[in-house]
C-alpha cells in the first residue's frame, strides 16, 4: 500500500463521487463496491472502504471545514476535487496515529502538490483550529470531547506538517524554475486558417455559491443537568457533612460524663449565666462610677494600621467627653444610683449560686446514669457470652461429624485412585506425542518472530533514510547567505508630505524633552507626598500616646473587677459544696462506682477460668487429631504393601519370559 497511495485515494474519491447521501444505503453501496474491486488486494480494498465509510459517517464535521475552504479559495480550485479534500481532512483527523506521519506525507506527495499545499496551510492554521473550527465542532459534539480527541492531536502534529509544507513549497519552486530555464523546448507558432477566423471562446458562467443552511442552536437542556438533580445532590452533601460532624462529636463526647471534672457544656452554661448577669448591669454603668465602659485590654505590642489608630483615638475622645458631662451633672447636684446597684448585685449573686447548685446536681445525675448504663451493659454482655458458648458447643459437634465424613470420603478416593493408576500403563507414547507437538509449535513461533524482526528492520532503515534527507535539506537551507543592507539617515524625513512629519532625530529630541518635563513633575509630586506623610505621622504619634494612656487606665479597672469576680466565685463554690442534695448525689455516685468495680473483678475471674478451660479443650482436640492422622497413615502403608505383594509375582514371570 505504501507504494501506491495516490491511486488508492483516487479510487476512494471516485466511490464518494458515485455515492449520493439520502438516496442510497451505505451498506449496499459498500458491498457492490467490494464486489467490483475483485482485482484489488484485500488490504487495499479494506483501506478504501474504511475511508469511504468514515467520510460518510463524519460528513457534518468534514463539510464544515471544506465549505469554508471553498469560500476562501474556490476561485482557483475546481469543485470536482471536493471529495479529494474531504478524504485528506478525514485522514488528518482520524487516521494519523494509525497511518503514521511517513505514510501520510507519502499520500500528500503522490497527489497534486499545489492543491495539497493550499489545503494543508488552511486546515492546520492554529488560529483556524482554535477559533471557528473548534466552535463549529463543539455545536455538534461536547467541547471537552472535541478538544481531547481532535484539536489536541492536530496541534501535536503541527511541527511535522510545517516540515511537509516546506518540502511541498520547495518542489513547487523547483518545478517552476525548470519551466523557465529550459531553453531547448521550442514553442509552436499557430497559423491562421485561410477561410475565416475562429470566434473567441466565450467565458464560462461562474457557478452559483450555495447558501449554507442555518443550523439550529443546540438547546441548553442537552448539556445541562436539571436543577432538581443539582439541588438534591447539594442537600445530600450537606446532610452527609452534618451526619459526619454529629458522629465525630458523639465519638468524642460519649465517655465525658464519667469525668469527675466539669464538662465543656457545664462550663459554657456557667459562662453564659455570667455574661447575662453582667449585661443586666451595663444599662447604667456610666453613672455608677468614674470608670468608662469595660473593654478587653491588650497588653502585648500590636502593630496597628492608621485607620485603627484614628478610630480608637476618636472613641477614647468621645468617652472622655461623656465622663466630663457626667462630672458636670454631679457638680450640679445629680445623685448616683449606688444603693439600687448594690441590691441588684446581691440578687444576681443569689441567682448565680442557685444556678451553680442546679448545674452541679445535673452533672452528678449524669454521672450516676452513666454508671447505671455501664452496669446494664455488663449484664447484657454476660447474657450474650452464654449464648455464644452454646453456639460454640453445637458447632464443635457439627465439625466432628464433618471430619468423620471427610475421612470416609478420603478412603474412597484412595481406592479409586489405585484403580485408575492400574489402568494407565501406556503413558509413555502419549508423552512422546505431546513432546513432538510442543516442538512443532516452538518452530512455528520462531519463524513468525523472525518475520516480524525482518519487517521491523526494514521500517527502521526507511525511517533513517528519511531523516538523512531532512538533514541534508536543512544543511542546504542554512548554507544560503543572508545579506542585509541598511541605509538610513536620521535627519531626513520619510517624504510623505504630511503636516506634522518629523525626522527620526527630531522625534528623539522631542521625546527627551517630554521625559525631562515628566521627571520634574514627578519629583515635585514626590516632595509633596513626603511632606503629607510627615504630618500624618505626627498626628498618629499623638493619637498613640493618648491610646496608651487610656489603655493603662482600663487595665487597672479590669484587674480590680477580676479580683472581685474571684472573691464572688469562691463564695458561690462554698455555698454549692454545703448543699444537702449535692452531697446526697455524690454519696450515691460513689456507691454506684464501687458496685461497678466489683462487677469488673467478677468478670476478670470468669475470663481467667474460661481461658483455662479452652486451653484444656484445645489440647484434647490436638491429641485426637494426631491419633486419627497416625491411624490413616498406617492404613495407607498396609494397602501399599498388599499392592506390592500382588505385583511382585507378575514382574518375576515377565522377566523370565524376556530372558
Amino acid at each position: 500500500m505504501a507504494s501506491n497511495h495516490g491511486s488508492l485515494v483516487r479510487e476512494a474519491t471516485l466511490l464518494l463521487d458515485k455515492f449520493s447521501v439520502g438516496k442510497q444505503c451505505l451498506d449496499d453501496f459498500l458491498e457492490d463496491a467490494s464486489q467490483a474491486m475483485k482485482n484489488v488486494e484485500a488490504e487495499d480494498k479494506r483501506f478504501i472502504l474504511y475511508i469511504v465509510c468514515g467520510c460518510v459517517e463524519y460528513k457534518k464535521l468534514l463539510d464544515i471545514v471544506i465549505n469554508v475552504f471553498y469560500a476562501e479559495h474556490g476561485r482557483c480550485i475546481f469543485r470536482a476535487d471536493r471529495h479529494q479534500f474531504v478524504i485528506i481532512c478525514y485522514l488528518a483527523m482520524f487516521m494519523q496515529d494509525e497511518l503514521g506521519f511517513p505514510h501520510f506525507s507519502n499520500i500528500i506527495k503522490s497527489l497534486d502538490i499545489k492543491k495539497m499545499h493550499t489545503f494543508l496551510t488552511f486546515f492546520f492554521n492554529v488560529t483556524h483550529l482554535t477559533t471557528w473550527i473548534r466552535g463549529e465542532w463543539s455545536q455538534i459534539y461536547d467541547t471537552a470531547y472535541v478538544e481531547r480527541n481532535w484539536i489536541a492531536p492536530l496541534l501535536r502534529w503541527r511541527p511535522g506538517i510545517d516540515v511537509l509544507l516546506d518540502q511541498l513549497a520547495a518542489k513547487m519552486s523547483r518545478g517552476g524554475a525548470q519551466v523557465k530555464k529550459d531553453p531547448t523546448k521550442k514553442t509552436t507558432e499557430p497559423q491562421e486558417f485561410s477561410l475565416t477566423k475562429p470566434k473567441p471562446r466565450s467565458l464560462l458562467a461562474p457557478e452559483a455559491i450555495p447558501s449554507q443552511e442555518k443550523h439550529k442552536p443546540v438547546p441548553n437542556s442537552t448539556y445541562r443537568l436539571p436543577k432538581e438533580i443539582k439541588a438534591v445532590e447539594e442537600i445530600k452533601q450537606i446532610n452527609r457533612q452534618k451526619a459526619e460532624q454529629m458522629l465525630y462529636e458523639v465519638n468524642i463526647k460519649q465517655f465525658k460524663c464519667a469525668n469527675p471534672q466539669k464538662s465543656e457544656h457545664t462550663k459554657n452554661v456557667i459562662s453564659q449565666i455570667r455574661e447575662d448577669l453582667d449585661s443586666k448591669l451595663k444599662f447604667n454603668s456610666t453613672h455608677s462610677s468614674g470608670a468608662p465602659a469595660t473593654h478587653k485590654t491588650n497588653t502585648w505590642q500590636v502593630k496597628l494600621n492608621n485607620t485603627t489608630i484614628l478610630r480608637e483615638g476618636a472613641l477614647y475622645n468621645r468617652k472622655v467627653e461623656v465622663e466630663l458631662q457626667r462630672m458636670e451633672r454631679l457638680v450640679e447636684g445629680e445623685g448616683e444610683p449606688s444603693s439600687f446597684l448594690r441590691w441588684q448585685k446581691e440578687m444576681c449573686d443569689r441567682d448565680l449560686q442557685e444556678s451553680f447548685a442546679q448545674v452541679e446536681r445535673r452533672r452528678l445525675e449524669g454521672l450516676i446514669s452513666h454508671e447505671e448504663a455501664a452496669m446494664a451493659r455488663t449484664r447484657i454482655m454476660e447474657h450474650n457470652q452464654k449464648n455464644v458458648q452454646l453456639k460454640k458447643e453445637e458447632t464443635a459437634q457439627l465439625m466432628q461429624r464433618y471430619a468423620q465424613k471427610r475421612l470416609q470420603e478420603e478412603k474412597e478416593m484412595r481406592d479409586l485412585v489405585q484403580k485408575v493408576t492400574e489402568g494407565h500403563k501406556n503413558s509413555k507414547a502419549a508423552k512422546v506425542k505431546l513432546q513432538e507437538f510442543k516442538q512443532r509449535i516452538v518452530k512455528e513461533v520462531s519463524e513468525q518472530i523472525q518475520d516480524l524482526l525482518r519487517q521491523a528492520l526494514e521500517e527502521a532503515q526507511a525511517e533513517l533514510s528519511r531523516k538523512f534527507e531532512i538533514i541534508h535539506e536543512i544543511h542546504a537551507m542554512e548554507s544560503v547567505p543572508f545579506i542585509r543592507h541598511k541605509f538610513l539617515d536620521d535627519t531626513e524625513t520619510a517624504g510623505h508630505d504630511l503636516l506634522g512629519e518629523m525626522s527620526l532625530a527630531e522625534l528623539k529630541e522631542r521625546l527627551a524633552i517630554l521625559k525631562e518635563a515628566e521627571r520634574h513633575e514627578q519629583q515635585k509630586r514626590h516632595e509633596w507626598i513626603l511632606e503629607e506623610k510627615h504630618n500624618k505621622e505626627l498626628l498618629l504619634l499623638d493619637q498613640l500616646d493618648a491610646i496608651d494612656l487610656h489603655r493603662k487606665a482600663l487595665s487597672h479597672a479590669a484587674a480590680h473587677r477580676k479580683e472581685e469576680k474571684k472573691e464572688r466565685l469562691s463564695l458561690q463554690q462554698k455555698a454549692v459544696a454545703g448543699d444537702e442534695r449535692v452531697q446526697a448525689l455524690q454519696k450515691k455516685l460513689t456507691e454506684k462506682q464501687q458496685e461497678r468495680q466489683r462487677q469488673r473483678e467478677n468478670e476478670r475471674n470468669k475470663v481467667k477460668s474460661s481461658e483455662q478451660a479452652n486451653a484444656h479443650a484445645v489440647k484434647n482436640s490436638q491429641h485426637k487429631n494426631k491419633t486419627l492422622e497416625k491411624q490413616c497413615w498406617e492404613d495407607l502403608e498396609q494397602r501399599l504393601e498388599h499392592q506390592v505383594q500382588k505385583e511382585s509375582p507378575n514382574r518375576q514371570t515377565y522377566c523370565r519370559l524376556k530372558q
